[in-house]
């Protein structure tokens, strides 16, 4: 039967709680941001998916890289709800139960679901060099998570795909939380539309720079790494496709708009270092 049908209450609330939660603003950055689902849910899933992550991955429990990621893992996470705490914004850390895992694996990359469940592979350990290089990359995955560009992304491919997903999203939330979980990693992996989905990407990695450098320097990282960092990750190799094409900025413009945020990020790092 159809859910539209069925539950014409519920589309009415999830029109009403889209309208406020649309309202919301990005800690650090202020930018309002369109949501149109509760982040409890995001969080159940994600729980859900990095527990099969984990399930089917190896997992460095006691290397020295490992212990590295976990302990700069808890000193970020500390500033960040300690900055967070008696804010507007404190809700965006309720219930995060953090986990920071190292998966032996060769790809470059690293990322936070929802809820704090944070992965870094060991292929990108060479390129972070040492614990201030592991810094910038734990800043800036635990910045999405906080700024919930997840939701957002989410909630973009259902306003563009139709409220009706949304919905069934909502009631498998309440009645299967497995299906639930597929469904928001389909909605995570939609394929992503020139002049749309795109660029909102790309803003989400800007973002995600800019608060990932305070929430480093809060933890006291020299946020000054973060451009060398940057640099050590383009230098890479390999083709690019246009910036217009891309889910990530212009490494050149991505370089330039952390050196212009960098005094800032100095002056929260001295008073925590």
């Amino acid at each position: 039967m159809n859910i539209l049908k069925r539950q014409p209450k519920l589309i009415v609330a999830l029109f009403l709680a889209a309208m406020v939660w649309s309202c919301a603003q990005i800690p650090i950055t202020g930018r309002r941001q369109f949501k149109l689902l509760p982040e409890s849910m995001l969080k159940e899933a994600s729980s859900l998916s990095y527990k099969q992550v984990l399930d089917t991955a190896n997992v460095v429990k006691t290397s020295a890289d490992a212990l590295m990621v976990k302990r700069v893992g808890a000193k970020i996470s500390k500033a960040v709800e300690a900055y967070l705490k008696g804010t507007k914004y404190e809700s965006r850390v309720a219930d995060y139960k953090w986990e920071f895992n190292l998966i032996q694996d060769n790809t470059v990359n690293a990322w936070c679901m929802s809820g704090g469940k944070v992965a870094f592979y060991t292929g990108i350990i060479p390129i972070c060099k040492d614990e201030t290089g592991i810094a910038v990359v734990m800043g800036h995955e635990i910045a999405h998570a906080i700024a919930q560009h997840g939701n957002e992304r989410v909630s973009q491919t259902l306003a563009l795909q139709g409220m009706a997903q949304g919905v069934d999203i909502y009631m498998l939330m309440k009645e299967k939380p497995e299906a639930a979980r597929q469904v928001v990693q389909m909605a995570y992996g939609a394929g992503a539309q020139v002049g749309v989905l795109l660029p909102f990407s790309r803003k989400h990695e800007s973002e995600a720079d800019e608060m990932g450098l305070m929430f480093m320097a809060m933890a006291g990282y020299n946020p000054s790494e973060a451009p060398k960092f940057w640099d050590r990750m383009n230098n890479l190799g390999g083709q690019r496709p246009p910036e217009f094409l891309s889910t990530h900025p212009d490494p050149a413009k991505r370089q330039a708009r952390l050196l212009e945020l960098l005094p800032k990020a100095m002056e929260l790092y001295n008073k925590n270092k």
